[in-house]
């Protein structure tokens, strides 16, 4: 199961990287924003924190702690990828390693997250995210059902 794992994290954080590359160089310049569909836009937004900018400050050691939290998460989580038997479970903590990786280092590029994926109704607006905050989310939702409504045989 490992190595599944693996195979859904290292696309991960490779589509992740791609699209923040193409995000950075060829579509937000200058940044603006871009109206897709009248609930979706594209923009650029730094993210120092963690999710929805918990814990953003102007600490210059507060990118590298939260990059070296994020990578000893991913090894928390390729040990116990060592130790599981499920399918639905390995790939969920793939999606995880790849979305942590990706925006670890972003942390350690660039001193913040880069965000551009903005979703709305009307005026309200959720957190712009990115890719590896999708993959972070799908994962630990699959992992909370796997938790919740797997049987054991």
């Amino acid at each position: 199961m490992r190595r599944l794992g693996l195979l859904v994290a290292v696309p991960v954080l490779l589509l992740d990287q791609a699209s923040k590359w193409a995000i950075l160089t060829l579509v937000m310049v200058p940044p603006r924003q871009i109206e897709l569909t009248p609930f979706f836009n594209l923009v650029l937004a730094w993210n120092r924190g963690v999710s929805f900018s918990l814990l953003a400050g102007d600490s210059a050691v507060m990118p590298y702690a939260l990059a070296a939290l994020a990578l000893a998460v991913c090894v928390a989580l390729l040990w116990w990828l060592g130790r599981v038997g499920q399918v639905m479970l390995a790939a969920a903590l793939g999606l995880v390693m790849g979305g942590a990786t990706g925006n670890a280092i972003d942390r350690l590029r660039f001193g913040a997250v880069v965000d551009f994926l903005d979703v709305h109704a009307a005026d309200f607006h959720w957190p712009a995210f990115n890719l590896a905050d999708s993959g972070i989310t799908v994962g630990v939702a699959l992992i909370l059902a796997d938790g919740l409504f797997r049987r054991e045989k």
